[in-house]
């Protein structure tokens, strides 16, 4: 009788042991370290790393918190991210506010503040049949940290209050050339070490590798899901598994040669104020995609075991070039 007594009691602990571990699949745990208290039904993902490789959307239904400090000024703020399905669609509801400390810098020229923000994404993504470009009208991405990639800035050489483009704002011209590149070192966007900085309306957003979401130190499997693009397909971190080998994935876009001509353009760019020099990496329209010379498509992604995504590179474009889907309408801005 004790053994029976003492068998059951410990497939009672056991079960009792799995509900507060997420033992198993449970598709609201999405990071790699400790959820913090669950008790509320809300995990605490406060400098958590993402580990999951699914690419659908519903597998990362939660409500999600964090607690964060904008270093600067050492000013207190609160992640709220809620991820929820019906109908086969998914839709994010998020303050705004990401699950790591901001502007180690002081170089955010707007305070972050909570911005409230609801998107929806597809959880069926198909390909729309011709690629849509970036746009200043629309958010690109929404994070599974709460935050948002907003890749292209308004500043373009020439245009703004002064006229050399020091004051980098006011181009909402996409037909017009030399854009900056937020993410060249020579540019001064006021970004901190997490590539992100603030909008004039507080909401804090990425313009290139959010570091921080996924193990960048000798990672030993391919990066996790790390958010959702606008038109549903799913972004991965940079790194990838080839053949056994764990390296990261290369863009197919590299530095035009020469200097700066119009003629090199694509189709459609007015020249505007033509900045002169040698195409270094200033502006976006520096580069080219070359098909095939390196791991992505144009819109820097691919398709890995049957799931097209975007990639993540230490390189342009960084995140993403363009959509492959159909953009949701709860991303524009």
């Amino acid at each position: 009788m004790k053994k029976i007594i003492h068998s059951l009691l410990s497939i009672f602990l056991f079960l009792l042991l799995c509900l507060f571990a997420a033992c198993g699949d449970d598709a609201t745990t999405t990071t790699s370290s400790d959820s913090g208290d669950t008790s509320s039904g809300i995990a605490d993902i406060t400098n958590a790393t993402f580990t999951r490789t699914s690419g659908d959307c519903a597998d990362y239904v939660g409500s999600f918190k964090s607690a964060i400090t904008d270093l600067s000024n050492n000013t207190a703020f609160a992640g709220s991210l809620v991820i929820a399905t019906s109908n086969n669609e998914c839709t994010f509801a998020t303050n705004s506010i990401p699950n790591h400390d901001v502007n180690n810098e002081d170089s955010f020229r707007t305070a972050i503040a909570e911005v409230s923000a609801t998107y929806t994404v597809t959880a069926a993504p198909t390909d729309a049949g011709s690629t849509t470009e970036l746009s200043l009208s629309y958010d690109n991405a929404i994070f599974l940290n709460g935050a948002k990639l907003d890749i292209l800035p308004a500043a373009c050489y020439g245009v703004g209050p002064d006229p050399l483009g020091s004051e980098k704002i006011g181009c909402n011209d996409l037909t017009y050339a030399w854009r900056y590149d937020p993410m060249f070192s020579g540019n001064d966007f006021g970004t901190d070490n997490h590539n992100a900085h603030t909008q004039p309306n507080g909401a804090y957003h990425y313009h290139g590798n959010p570091l921080a979401m996924f193990d960048n130190d000798s990672p030993t499997s391919a990066s996790p899901v790390i958010g959702f693009a606008a038109d549903g397909y799913p972004i991965y971190g940079p790194y990838i598994d080839d053949g056994g080998t764990i390296r990261e994935v290369q863009s197919s876009y590299s530095l035009r040669s020469g200097t700066r001509d119009i003629a090199d353009l694509p189709g459609g760019l007015t020249e505007g104020a033509a900045p002169g020099g040698t195409y270094d990496g200033t502006f976006r329209d520096d580069y080219e995609y070359v098909a095939s010379s390196g791991d992505l498509d144009e819109c820097n992604g691919m398709t890995v075991n049957g799931v097209y995504g975007y990639y993540v590179t230490n390189a342009f474009p960084w995140v993403m070039n363009c959509f492959k889907g159909t953009i949701d309408s709860s991303f524009a801005k």
